[in-house]
């Protein structure tokens, strides 16, 4: 490990002394190309320093020990040296975390998709309900939602809503979130006060770009109609609306929620490369993997991963068996609190299959 931090050190070094280069300082592209590697490579080369420092006061500590007679210096160099072995300890693993191979799709922006499964208009509620909680939570962490797609039903639920969530780092912290979401509450239409059980699925795709996926237009069938709101009221008098088929694949994408048609084929064509990433992408993991360990949550529609029960205030996620009665402050966004559980362990699992 440690000769692997030593040529990453040698490398940050090198990007240093290109970053003062006329020729580097000349030209933006290959500028922010060797900043962004430097700046990667930073917290790393940090951490390595420190622990090479606290590594070296260590070995001072056990020579001061060796001559050192008097037996209140004696005790205080003792328990520096404890401070310093744990210290170390720290170090040596947040180096291990640091070196874990990197998701290449981490610091991509997000498609969020969420769709009412069983239980009917409490599902299509609790839908809406998610959604306002991953605004809230992309608010909390500076990022931007946008509208992309909704299918809204009349009493303030959704059938279906697809928005694009960009900010650094969105898809490390909400691909924890893909599965199905099993919520337990009491109905407001329900009037015996009994709980009833409904089901959403969340989907998180890394937005690709267009160089992610290469789209041959002779492979689009583009359909324009009118747009329609909820119970049939018009949005607008124009064919605003597009439906584009992938038609080797079968995938269907329609936007609605704009009027300019050109902005709807725009959101549609994202959302379509978003599901076409995903499409190769699983089957990529498929073929080097059947269960892919490493990850905590394989991504698996059809897997629960989480259940809000609402009238005991309880949040349980069923990937690490980890429950908090925190309900109104995770539906406010408060969701650090389950995903940094769900990323240490997952760090955990790459730690433990590495050795």
């Amino acid at each position: 490990m440690f000769d692997r931090l030593a040529a990453l050190e040698e490398r940050h070094q090198e990007l240093e002394s290109l970053l003062s280069r006329q020729d580097i300082l000349g030209n933006p592209d290959k500028y922010r190309k060797v900043a962004k590697e430097h700046a990667e490579l930073s917290p790393i080369v940090d951490a390595l320093r420190r622990y090479r420092k606290a590594e070296e006061q260590l070995r001072e500590n056990q020579e001061l020990l060796r001559r050192e007679d008097d037996p209140e210096m004696r005790e205080l160099i003792r328990e520096d040296t404890v401070r310093l072995k744990e210290e170390l300890e720290g170090l040596e693993l947040d180096l291990k975390k640091m070196l874990l191979p990197k998701d290449p799709n981490d610091e991509k922006n997000v498609i969020l998709e969420i769709r009412a499964g069983t239980g009917g208009d409490e599902a299509a509620l609790f839908a809406a309900d998610l959604f306002r909680m991953y605004t809230r939570y992309a608010e909390n962490q500076g990022w931007k939602v946008e509208l992309l797609d909704s299918h809204p039903t009349g009493i303030g639920g959704f059938k279906e809503v697809i928005a694009a969530i960009n900010g650094k780092g969105a898809y490390s912290r909400l691909k924890f979130e893909r599965g199905v979401h099993r919520v337990q509450r009491v109905p407001e239409t329900e009037s015996q006060g009994r709980i009833h059980t409904s089901a959403v699925t969340v989907a998180v795709l890394p937005e690709a770009e267009e160089v992610d996926v290469e789209i041959d237009p002779n492979d689009l069938r583009v359909d324009v109609f009118r747009s329609s709101g909820p119970g049939g009221q018009s949005v607008n008098t124009t064919d605003s609306a597009v439906r584009i088929t992938h038609l080797p694949t079968g995938l269907v994408v329609t936007c609605q929620d704009e009027k300019s048609q050109h902005k709807n084929k725009a959101k549609a064509m994202k959302v379509l490369r978003a599901r076409l990433l995903d499409m190769m992408r699983s089957e990529q993991e498929a073929k080097i993997a059947q269960d892919r360990k490493s990850q905590v949550g394989s991504g698996d529609r059809s897997e629960r991963i989480r259940t809000y029960n609402f009238p005991q205030n309880r949040v349980t996620d069923h990937r690490i068996n980890l429950t908090l009665y925190k309900l109104e402050e995770i539906m406010e966004g408060a969701l650090d609190q389950v995903i940094d559980p769900l990323i240490a362990t997952a760090q955990a699992e790459a730690l433990q299959e590495g050795t």
